[in-house]
């Protein structure tokens, strides 16, 4: 069975149990009254597609709802069945509790051609970190048609979503632009409200957090607590791992381009390599997942601390580059300082280059425990990557790489 709003019985349904009195019980328009031509609208300057799907973002993440009422493919609006509610907002906008495929605006616009893409709608009970970060994982399958090219995608994350009226008028919006809902609600009732909500509405949704919650529950046999992770009533909210944390991040700040070398020995993971090899930006990411990281640059003709032989050596990775690519990155990077010519030649001209890159390599051939990793082309996160592994797999003597954690 399909359901619209249009064959509802009288009695509330989810989506206007939800509103309050004052909206839900508003008169209908009256069908006798007589119909006036719209008036011509006067000329005005017509903004960019890209100003537009500002402006609708912005002010879809203030939680008012779009002034446009939008016609989707599906008919006319049935306005026997239907009647407007205000939204009584700040911004006075209009929201009118229509089946999708009966909604219709005052002038006809498409909201889609106001996008200019399909929508994703994420809806946490939370920071949203879960859903964000998901969404834009499953998104880097697709990289070879977004943005500029055949598919673009816009994304929109609602965080802090924790009670049903809010999710009603986002599942609303998702049913008007036709968007695709994602939700990591750990109460499982939102979660099971929001499903229903998506099937009546004929929002197409899926459930990230769900189905991995019963997972667990299942392997520990205890039942989830059904409260977000960062909720007040939640014990530890700020724990030892969140501290511990943030001393990561103070100790790398300290402890970046070499500053304070006497601090080596107390480095969880300590970088090295020539300068651009990405040592400082690799050094933070790793700081924010709680591993003190100290980067000590490689300058040629330039001694390097001595404690830097006296750390652990399996706590120590050595960082390399395409020479081409160094020489392209420093000569951006002697740009925007403001090198005059004299020290930009001596920075990055590609014999200066090569001899730096061949003068790490000795140091590295010296020191064979340091595992070299080429960063050539590799992102932040790749890099980070690969450098946990390494780490894990030394600390822990596994026989399978792995990362390992004990909660």
């Amino acid at each position: 069975m399909i359901f619209s709003l249009s064959n509802l019985s009288p009695t509330p349904s989810l989506t206007t149990a939800y509103l309050p009195e004052s909206k839900s019980k508003l008169p209908s328009a009256s069908a006798s009254e007589p119909s006036c031509p719209p008036e011509p609208l006067a000329r005005r300057f017509k903004p960019s597609p890209q100003l537009n799907r500002w402006s609708r973002a912005r002010t879809i993440r203030s939680g008012r709802k779009l002034e446009r009422v939008v016609q989707l493919p599906g008919g006319e609006m049935d306005s026997s069945n239907s009647s407007p509610v205000s939204n009584n907002g700040n911004d006075g906008s209009e929201l009118r509790l229509l089946s999708p495929s009966h909604e219709s605006g005052s002038n006809g616009d498409d909201l889609t051609d106001l996008t200019a893409g399909k929508s994703i709608y994420m809806v946490s009970d939370g920071t949203g970190w879960t859903a964000e970060h998901s969404v834009n994982a499953a998104l880097g399958q697709f990289d070879y048609c977004l943005v500029d090219r055949a598919c673009p995608v816009n994304t929109h994350l609602f965080s802090g979503i924790d009670d049903v009226e809010r999710l009603m008028e986002i599942v609303k919006q998702a049913a008007k632009e036709g968007a695709l809902l994602v939700y990591t609600l750990a109460d499982h009732s939102m979660a099971e409200t929001a499903r229903q909500a998506c099937e009546l509405w004929g929002v197409t949704s899926t459930d990230i957090l769900g189905p991995i919650t019963e997972a667990i529950a299942s392997h520990l046999g205890v039942s989830p607590s059904g409260l977000p992770r960062w909720a007040p009533g939640r014990k530890n909210s700020l724990n030892e791992e969140y501290f511990r944390r943030i001393e990561a991040i103070e100790f790398t700040i300290k402890q970046d381009d070499g500053a304070l070398p006497e601090n080596l020995l107390k480095a969880d993971i300590v970088l090295t390599g020539v300068s651009r090899t990405g040592k400082t930006p690799l050094s933070i990411y790793l700081s924010q997942k709680g591993y003190k990281v100290a980067n000590v640059p490689i300058v040629m003709n330039v001694g390097l601390p001595r404690s830097l032989f006296e750390v652990d050596p399996e706590k120590v990775f050595a960082l390399t580059i395409n020479p081409v690519v160094l020489q392209t990155i420093r000569r951006a990077r002697a740009k925007s300082l403001g090198f005059d010519d004299e020290i930009r030649s001596n920075y990055s001209e590609m014999d200066y280059v090569k001899e730096e890159l061949e003068f790490a390599s000795k140091i590295f051939l010296r020191n064979p425990i340091w595992p070299v990793i080429e960063v050539t082309g590799k992102a932040i996160e790749e890099t980070a990557a690969v450098v946990l592994r390494l780490y894990h797999d030394r600390k822990n003597r596994c026989s399978m790489p792995r990362i390992s954690k004990r909660y």
